[in-house]
């Protein structure tokens, strides 16, 4: 089982994440999203003991300067949300970045466009909501690939969660379900979050 949180703080949510050990911590870059960082408080992911944890830089349509600017400084991982090629996931591998490519499912054709990006290190389905909470269609996520590359995204929760684990589903990608304000991660639905999880794959 693997776990991905993303829309975090660099300075309030990243330590209790290490200590809980999220594989994921996602920090997203894109300003139309509640969950934007502020660019000045990047360097302060530098700090931690990341320990068994990778840090993801979640983007759309990031250029080359930020990349090496931004990304390659401070994350293990890029997260792609634009409408990359594989050349291009190829190209900023490159630079010394492992990458997710997220592919925006509506239907179940969508879910074969993974096989264009042999060159992604991890595959993540996602609604094409964009940070909005769309639900992924229960029908299509048993139609899913398994394995480590591939996560799920959208609406998970821990109320679902025990039934998408059922279906297959074992690397998560969780946000706004972990938030008690929009944009503020609630640590103590973290806690409760992961200790489902936890007994879920005991």
């Amino acid at each position: 089982m693997r776990i991905k949180i993303c829309g975090l703080n660099p300075i309030r949510d990243v330590q209790i994440c290490i200590d809980l050990n999220v594989d994921f911590l996602g920090f997203v870059f894109y300003q139309k999203s509640p969950r934007n960082i502020n660019l000045n408080e990047v360097t302060n992911l530098l700090k931690y003991n990341k320990q068994k944890s990778s840090f993801v830089a979640v983007t759309v349509n990031p250029d080359d300067k930020f990349i090496k600017n931004t990304v390659v400084k401070n994350f293990d991982y890029i997260q792609l949300h634009g409408n990359e090629t594989n050349e291009r996931v190829k190209e900023i591998k490159s630079m010394g970045l492992k990458v997710i490519k997220a592919i925006k499912v509506r239907e179940e054709s969508d879910i074969n466009l993974y096989r264009k990006y042999n060159e992604a290190d991890i595959i993540l389905f996602d609604t094409p909501g964009m940070e909005k909470s769309f639900e992924f269609p229960k029908k299509l996520i048993s139609k899913i690939p398994r394995g480590d590359r591939f996560a799920l995204a959208g609406s998970i929760s821990e109320n679902n969660v025990e039934k998408i684990a059922k279906l297959g589903v074992n690397f998560f990608d969780i946000s706004s379900n972990l938030e008690s304000e929009l944009g503020h991660k609630d640590h103590l639905k973290i806690k409760s979050f992961l200790n489902k999880l936890n007994n879920i794959y005991e």
